[in-house]
């Protein structure tokens, strides 16, 4: 996807080979405390992904899943897949840089938000209508694309966790999954959802209608091997349901099916820490095992806790004022809640090219830094363990070990089964969109660290 798969503006982070850090004595009792637990708990392989009894995983569910994902057929206009907020190479990510106002709506301020290009605003016809913040340019989600490979070990996900565990036909209202249905529960969000990939009013019947009719990824080129195979043994989407489920029916339902078995399918399991902690002892640099050894020890493991490197729960960091976003409180009600996200995992963050909820982290140094005492925060609903402590010399082989620790190559390289297709490149979402994007990433972010706590 060319407006996707290159970005001028990631700039890795290039972490030299340090020697292990010579660690001062320990701080107190209860980080002592917390190195004994994490040492205890820490080492073991990641577990298998759940998968609920009504939605069993086959090869012919996982590929329809894999086709409905990166088809940007899905979408109204036919120019977002799924995959265009989440490709596999920039770890479940999004490369492309797009502003949205934030909450005072005002564009190139300290609360802008750095999310993802979605569809230009249509009437339920489908003609382009002016949206009130974005005009006639391709809107842009109120937050990043979060990294989709470790929602399969969730029972909620999305920054608020409004996509929870049990899944229901959303045309019955029948209960279909009560439980590890998350991933099901996720997948359909999107597809109505009239900023990243509907038209107004769009229903599923014309979401069913329109894939009965179209061509599978015939917008996409450089297809993977097991798509071509598929979509050339069954070439239409009716076909494709048919071989999956046993007959062509095209349900919402279904859909949701499809494309959670085709996730529960990407495991990231071959990382160097996995094959360090399976016994590989070279497996980790000198310095990535130094980042390790103060990551298991320090407060950090305590929420993105291995081997997922998630505790799935949602905190509060500080990071920004709650008024522009209060973040779980929308989905619980509870003013506990207010200003706290999901707690995400860890695994090819390495990969991603932003970093939060909002974006506003360009590389892991910069998110490493944030955690350290006297780093810019707002306090109300503070989640305990911030900030974080941290020896000299530690900085350096932590976010080596972050980066290149934690990172699949098979991810990095798309090899299978995160390969992927190349998409057609969608409509710009205008200059003043992209452009500007680039000088708030070069400027707005420095300024929203400069925000005084409160």
């Amino acid at each position: 996807m060319a407006s996707r798969g290159s970005d001028p503006i990631r700039r890795p982070l290039r972490v030299p080979r340090l020697p292990a850090p010579k660690f001062p004595p320990v701080l107190s009792l209860a980080f002592a405390w917390t190195l004994l637990w994490a040492a205890s708990a820490v080492a073991q392989p990641l577990p298998p992904v759940p998968v609920p009894a009504a939605n069993p995983i086959t090869p012919q569910k996982a590929v329809l899943g894999k086709i409905l994902f990166w088809d940007q057929q899905l979408s109204s206009d036919h120019t977002v897949a799924c995959g265009s907020c989440h490709l596999t190479e920039f770890g479940g990510a999004d490369p492309a840089v797009a502003v949205h106002p934030g909450a005072d709506l005002i564009f190139f301020n300290a609360d802008d938000i750095f999310g993802s290009p979605g569809v230009v605003r249509r009437d339920p016809g489908g003609a382009a209508i002016a949206d009130p913040i974005f005009g006639f340019n391709r809107q842009v989600t109120g937050r990043a694309a979060p990294n989709f490979f470790g929602g399969s070990w969730n029972f909620e996900v999305l920054w608020d966790g409004r996509a929870s565990t049990a899944f229901d036909d959303p045309i019955t209202g029948v209960n279909l999954i009560p439980v590890d249905g998350t991933l099901e529960s996720q997948s359909l969000g999107p597809i109505l959802n009239s900023v990243e990939m509907s038209k107004d009013g769009r229903s599923w019947g014309s979401v069913t209608s329109q894939l009965a009719f179209v061509k599978p990824l015939v917008l996409a080129t450089a297809l993977p091997p097991d798509v071509a195979a598929a979509i050339t043994a069954f070439p239409t989407y009716p076909d494709l349901f048919n071989a999956a489920f046993g007959t062509p029916d095209v349900t919402p339902a279904r859909i949701a099916f499809a494309i959670a078995t085709y996730e529960r399918t990407l495991v990231p399991d071959q990382t160097p820490w996995d094959a360090f902690i399976a016994g590989v002892g070279t497996a980790l640099s000198p310095a990535q095992q130094a980042g390790w050894n103060f990551f298991q020890g320090a407060s950090c493991a305590g929420c993105h806790r291995p081997p997922l490197f998630t505790d799935s729960r949602f905190a509060s960091i500080g990071l920004r004022d709650i008024a522009d976003d209060i973040g779980r409180e929308v989905v619980t009600g509870l003013p506990s809640d207010r200003g706290h996200f999901k707690i995400p995992t860890l695994r090819n963050a390495g990969l991603k090219p932003s970093y939060m909820h909002t974006g506003q982290f360009a590389n892991l140094l910069n998110v490493v830094r944030f955690y350290q005492p006297g780093a810019p925060r707002f306090f109300p609903n503070l989640s305990p363990g911030i900030p974080v402590l941290f020896p000299p010399g530690v900085e350096l082989p932590l976010v080596d070990f972050l980066q290149n620790g934690l990172t699949d190559p098979r991810v990095a390289a798309r090899a299978f089964p995160f390969d992927r297709p190349v998409l057609a490149a969608p409509e710009p979402a205008g200059s003043w969109q992209l452009g500007a994007g680039l000088a708030a990433l070069l400027g707005l972010r420095a300024a929203r660290s400069r925000r005084r706590g409160c």
